[in-house]
């Protein structure tokens, strides 16, 4: 029997009880037999701890809180991208306002939550992110778009609306399907997802997978959940 996985995380919130909460969530496990394990290497309560515990630990994913003393999150993730931190950064917090979220995806992080999320949606969401696949709700997406768009783009043309086929590549893209996933399903190769995404970031006016799933979530090209 193959062994399970067991992904590492670092808890960053300023709030103890958060921390606890969370170590024990993960400690218990997810309730998917067939899903990996979980560690909590360790806990910090501001960016700056957040920073040096990365480093020190090399965590698969740290769940990060944005706005705490000592420390707010959006340095602490700019810091370990410019470091090449190999660790991946999922957002977890109450704050979803643009001002908020936008700052964190452009600083380089993976994905981003909302403290009311389920607990099998943490769960799915912290194995995404330690696959390195974006993990953006529907929710957070919407706040995205306004920010996210070229300012004063023209409006897509009709010849220019997305195909039948980049629709289901960005479909796939939204659920944070990994392009050689994407080619296996459509039965294309790796490299025709790649040309197909780059058409859709064009027709889009998007710089990247996340971009590009909030503009569609916008255009009501992709249904919300």
């Amino acid at each position: 029997m193959a062994e399970h996985r067991t992904i590492t995380l670092l808890v960053v919130d300023d709030h103890p009880v958060v921390r606890d909460g969370l170590r024990g969530m993960f400690t218990a496990g997810d309730p998917d037999p067939a899903g990996p394990r979980f560690e909590v290497l360790a806990e910090a309560s501001d960016g700056v701890e957040a920073v040096a515990l990365a480093q020190r630990l090399d965590p698969d994913v740290v769940l990060m809180d944005l706005r705490m003393p000592g420390g707010g999150g959006v340095e602490a993730i700019a810091a370990l991208a410019r470091l090449g931190a190999r660790s991946r950064v999922l957002v977890l917090t109450t704050y979803d306002t643009e001002t908020d979220t936008l700052p964190a995806i452009e600083a380089g992080a993976t994905g981003y939550l909302l403290k009311d999320a389920p607990r099998e949606e943490l769960f799915a969401a912290v194995r995404a992110a330690a696959e390195g696949r974006t993990v953006l709700s529907p929710a957070v997406a919407t706040r995205l778009v306004t920010r996210v768009r070229t300012p004063a783009a023209p409006a897509v043309p009709a010849d220019q609306a997305l195909s039948a086929r980049e629709r289901e590549v960005l479909e796939l893209v939204a659920k944070g399907t990994p392009n050689r996933e994407i080619a296996a399903e459509l039965f294309i190769s790796e490299a025709t997802v790649k040309t197909h995404l780059t058409h859709i970031y064009g027709k889009l006016g998007a710089k990247d997978r996340a971009a590009a799933v909030a503009v569609a979530y916008d255009r009501g090209i992709l249904g919300r959940a």
